[in-house]
């Protein structure tokens, strides 16, 4: 048997004191690394932020639209579910579905190609196989469904169905069976069917759920266990919870509740939605007051406890929470910047964490665990 040299403790000194080194740095080998994407629709780009355990954001890229010249009114982002692609949708003519591949290693974007989408649109995701995009045009009342080519890169809309007034967000189900779009100026969330060997969309039977006059269904968002839906209404501000049933995707309201700061008599301009990766708090965005809202969401019942208001980015249009439910990034469209809260686990409750700024005019935020 070998013994071992006088030799072999400096180097396994050395190895302690590198893996300590990691270990206090918070870059364990084999650890996955979070990035933030930003979409930026004035400078038409987006910023790429490297974070940290601590929370901390590191500015990385920034990657520009090519073959992109006039700015849009908003820039939503995609990713696709193998995180292989990110797809960045531009709001002026020609309007563009904008592909990049993402680098596993460092998280930048190199840019793909550019497909067409058959609007301007405000709202893009792709369906959970990453086969196909979904999209939604507020201006042009219809939505639409591209094939994504093997590269990522948009093809021609396959389908172009016309809704109710104001599409704004057009996403699907857990398992991939339905779609659904809001109508923002219709009161309504419609229903589709969707075939995704053939990829094809066909009204639900039935094919509308209907919200109260004149509160305007915006966003949704899915819980992590697929029974519940949480819609934020952008001109009442109210947040409503749904039960979901998977077989026949239906929606039946169980509770509603505010993204309205306490005191407020102003005009109600809510944005975004999003639920942590565990299920047990979400939250919501409100332009005129510029704050976020939180909640604690019982896993039983589906229902909401409001948590609070806390103060934000100028107009914050778009916000998400990181992969691990401990990081919430909020951007502002009139402020440049993007401002990250650490959530308490057990509270819910947003501490603010720092300020980082971002191109002109940001409005949606992308989380990604690389590799």
């Amino acid at each position: 048997m070998l013994k071992p040299t006088r030799r072999s403790a400096p180097r396994v000194a050395v190895a302690t004191t590198l893996a300590f080194l990691a270990f206090i740095s918070g870059a364990r080998p084999g650890m996955a690394e979070t990035f933030a994407y930003v979409g930026n629709a004035d400078s038409n780009d987006i910023s790429v932020f490297k974070m940290a355990a601590s929370g901390e954001m590191t500015p990385v890229q920034t990657a520009a639209f090519t073959g992109v010249d006039k700015p849009g009114s908003s820039t939503p982002l995609a990713i696709t579910p193998d995180h292989r692609v990110l797809i960045a949708g531009v709001r002026s003519q020609p309007f563009l579905a904008v592909s990049f591949a993402v680098d596993p290693k460092t998280g930048q974007l190199s840019h793909i190609g550019n497909g067409p989408l058959a609007d301007s649109m405000a709202n893009i995701a792709s369906d959970r196989g990453g086969k196909f995009l979904f999209s939604a045009s507020y201006g042009g009342n219809k939505v639409a469904l591209n094939p994504l080519n093997a590269n990522g890169v948009a093809g021609e809309p396959k389908q172009v169905i016309p809704t109710g007034l104001n599409a704004h967000a057009f996403l699907p189900s857990p398992d991939n069976r339905f779609v659904f779009a809001t109508n923002l100026g219709s009161d309504q969330v419609l229903s589709f069917a969707f075939d995704a060997t053939a990829g094809t969309l066909t009204p639900s039977d039935p094919p509308v759920i209907k919200v109260p006059e004149k509160s305007g269904p915006r966003h949704f968002v899915f819980h992590p266990n697929g029974k519940f839906v949480y819609l934020v209404h952008e001109l009442n501000g109210d947040v409503a919870a749904f039960a979901y049933e998977a077989k026949s995707g239906a929606w039946t309201e169980i509770q509603r509740t505010t993204a309205l700061p306490e005191g407020f008599n102003g005009k109600p301009w809510a944005a975004d939605i999003h639920i942590t990766p565990d299920g047990r708090f979400l939250y919501a965005s409100e332009r005129t007051t510029n704050t976020l809202a939180g909640y604690k969401v019982d896993a039983t019942s589906g229902k909401l406890t409001a948590i609070g208001s806390v103060p934000t980015e100028k107009q914050p249009r778009g916000f998400h929470i990181d992969p691990a439910g401990r990081y919430l990034a909020a951007v502002g469209e009139l402020s440049d910047s993007m401002t990250v809260y650490a959530i308490d686990q057990s509270s819910g409750a947003l501490a603010k964490l720092k300020s980082y700024p971002t191109g002109k005019k940001p409005n949606w935020v992308e989380f990604l665990n690389l590799p």
